[in-house]
């Protein structure tokens, strides 16, 4: 019989407002985390990848945990990126709708100091933060974290490899008298010498589903094709998957604008998204790919942090990630809370070697993914050209007689003989716009 929040030990108000959420049955790193946040006194290591739902594993004890009588900061979440902490705040704000006295704040970079400022001057139990922004208020003395009894780390792998420093200055303002649960979707060597260096000796850890990476319901595999023809094979598969939602990894800002760019011009309802974006940018695409306006999203590994869009059938790498648990990362952006997913690697015969080794290393199996044939590649850039006729604009600048001249030509021809004329034209001709240059894989590092 399944577990119950209740018996997880989760109290009335709170298994309330779940229950207003529609969440009823605890996942696999919830039942293994809130009992053990709630009762132990221990600092905290949980081991479970993206989407098996860490944040409530987290929330819940915690909101439950804090002294509203208490009006200083009493817990510090940390997270790497913009749009996760947006999330976690946002899951917290709805878990404790039935918790009024709870007071939570948001704090982030991108966006203008003063209104957080302000913010702070007001009652806050809880602070959800991007390390680069809490450094800045800390050093304004505009908020004070040297009372905060918990820290909670999430998507701590991605935290030590790019904002290691940043941690470090934190840790420093915090009392040692504090608990600290970390949370991972991997347990590299940076994170183990973390647990070693900032948590105590009596470190609980639990793990979820790490069988394997990401869930049950990934499909992994793989295409390999020549430089010249990446492009195409990609866009054949993206008119397969047209009106699903999908994510598109690049390695390097440069080439997901690159990309981006080719989608746009062959009229794929898609967006970039990077860190060298202005944030205003960032919320705007993330809205948009989030409420369905656009299905496809190119960024880099980074930027995709904190998207929790259940509805994102496929996930494609477009360049091999030159680090295993990266993969780890970008798989679990699919299959998210229970549904099925695919990631697909397109490669070059020269990365193939490379692949055998995350297959080793991660402990899955990657199976070919039939590659178009050159008909089909054929007839799906034409079907490309067609859209990008049809959603052309009228160019109101060309001249009356002009046109008159052209419409001459045409006149006497009906609409199917039009489209034939149109279409053997199309096919006729051996320059293709949509190949891009050959790229060289890089090796990944060991």
């Amino acid at each position: 019989m399944s577990k119950q929040f209740s018996d997880l030990g989760i109290n009335s108000q709170l298994q309330k407002s779940l229950a207003e959420l529609e969440i009823t049955i605890p996942t696999d790193i919830q039942q293994k985390t809130i009992p053990v946040l709630l009762q132990q006194k221990d600092d905290f290591v949980g081991l479970a990848k993206t989407g098996t739902g860490k944040t409530a594993a987290f929330g819940l004890p915690l909101l439950q945990l804090i002294d509203m009588d208490n009006t200083n900061i009493q817990a510090v979440i940390l997270a790497p990126t913009r749009e996760l902490g947006q999330q976690i705040y946002n899951n917290l704000v709805s878990f404790a709708s039935n918790l009024p006295s709870i007071s939570i704040a948001f704090i982030c970079g991108g966006i203008p100091i003063k209104p957080q400022i302000e913010r702070l001057t007001k009652d806050t139990h809880i602070v959800v933060a991007t390390p680069g922004r809490l450094i800045d208020l800390i050093k304004r003395k505009a908020i004070d974290i040297t009372k905060a009894t918990y820290l909670v780390l999430d998507e701590a792998d991605e935290m030590v490899t790019s904002l290691k420093e940043g941690l470090e200055e934190i840790v420093a303002e915090l009392p040692k008298k504090r608990r600290t649960f970390l949370f991972t979707a991997t347990m590299p060597g940076t994170i183990k010498q973390l647990i070693q260096n900032y948590m105590s000796k009596h470190v609980v850890q639990v793990s979820s589903d790490m069988e394997t990476v990401g869930h049950q319901g990934i499909d992994h595999r793989y295409v390999i094709v020549e430089p010249i023809e990446k492009l195409e094979v990609l866009m054949h598969f993206l008119n397969s998957k047209e009106g699903e939602r999908g994510i598109i990894f690049c390695k390097t800002k440069a080439a997901v604008n690159k990309l981006a760019k080719n989608l746009a011009i062959n009229k794929f309802s898609s967006g970039a998204l990077h860190g060298s974006l202005s944030q205003p940018i960032r919320d705007r695409i993330m809205g948009q790919f989030r409420e369905g306006h656009i299905h496809i999203l190119v960024a880099t590994d980074l930027a995709a942090r904190g998207i929790d869009v259940k509805e994102i059938s496929y996930v494609i790498n477009y360049h091999l990630p030159d680090v295993y648990d990266t993969y780890v990362h970008r798989s679990g952006r699919t299959a998210r809370a229970g549904a099925e997913g695919l990631s697909l690697t397109i490669l070059q015969k020269e990365e193939a070697e490379d692949l055998k080794e995350f297959e080793e290393v991660l402990g899955i199996s990657f199976k070919p993914f039939k590659k178009a044939d050159a008909q089909s590649i054929e007839e799906n850039n034409a079907l490309i050209w067609a859209k990008r006729i049809f959603k052309s604009k009228p160019n109101h600048t060309v001249s009356p007689d002009f046109k008159s001249k052209i419409h001459t030509i045409f006149h006497h021809l009906t609409k199917e003989e039009l489209i034939d004329k149109l279409l053997a034209h199309h096919l006729g001709q051996h320059a293709n716009p949509t190949q891009i240059e050959s790229e060289k894989p890089k090796r990944k590092k060991k």
